[in-house]
């Protein structure tokens, strides 16, 4: 079920241009990269201190529990590159920092997707592994604009990298499945089902039709906002992004 659900993979299925995550603090947030070959990820971080980008102590606490912040010595393919921040390279094992391995899912199913309470999967499908290629190694050279947790975070790097989307709306989330399943369900609390639910006495609460309505309104709001359903994207090339020297969904 693990396997179905995260795609949890060995270092040795690896394959160039895949999009891997790793899960940080239990299941908490998950951290993406672009794997090149040769152990090597590239991958957007947040400066120190924002790891999570929400500008609050959760981002200290988080930045200085995290085991690649601890440690004392550099690593030696790396470096000291694990500290840095903006798009890096890192060799897989500091881009793991202890945690497990799992691939991204492009070209997903319906079923699959409904069955991913989290992000770890797009109906969208991923571009030829040289397009990936040079898109991650463009940004690594010229950057992806500031890290924000909802609008322009790793997630959403590491699926520019793949497809070419670019989020062209002032507001609202980007690309990322993480952010869209936070708002999904943020979305389904504030919903008036939901709302019914709680403020109705337990005898007189229908928990299992309410229950119903705020998955289904939760599954909708994923589906809506998930990269290969949106209409608010577009398809823009690496070279024209850093030309441009700003990001549109930032």
């Amino acid at each position: 079920m693990k396997k179905f659900l995260f795609n949890e993979i060995k270092k040795e299925e690896l394959e160039i241009g895949d999009h891997i995550y790793t899960w940080r603090h239990g299941y908490l947030y998950a951290h993406h990269g672009i794997y090149i070959g040769d152990g090597i990820v590239i991958h957007f971080t947040p400066a120190a201190g924002g790891e999570i980008g929400t500008g609050t102590f959760i981002d200290r606490f988080i930045f200085s529990s995290s085991p690649s912040r601890r440690s004392e010595s550099e690593c030696p393919r790396c470096g000291d590159h694990p500290r840095n921040d903006g798009v890096i390279s890192s060799c897989l094992q500091c881009f793991l920092s202890g945690g497990k391995l799992y691939r991204f899912r492009y070209g997903a199913s319906p079923g699959l997707f409904v069955a991913q309470v989290r992000g770890t999967c797009t109906f969208a499908r991923s571009d030829p592994c040289e397009d990936v290629l040079h898109r991650a190694e463009t940004l690594l050279n010229n950057g992806f604009g500031n890290y924000n947790l909802f609008k322009n975070n790793c997630e959403d790097f590491a699926i520019y990298c793949k497809t070419g989307y670019l989020y062209f709306r002032t507001g609202g989330i980007g690309r990322s499945g993480q952010a869209a399943t936070f708002v999904a369900a943020a979305s389904t609390l504030a919903s008036a089902p939901v709302r019914l639910m709680v403020a109705a006495p337990v005898s007189l609460m229908p928990t299992t039709g309410f229950a119903a309505v705020g998955w289904g309104i939760y599954c909708a709001n994923r589906f809506f906002s998930d990269i290969g359903v949106r209409r608010d994207v577009m398809k823009i090339p690496a070279d024209r992004l850093v030309s441009r020297n700003r990001l549109i969904s930032v």
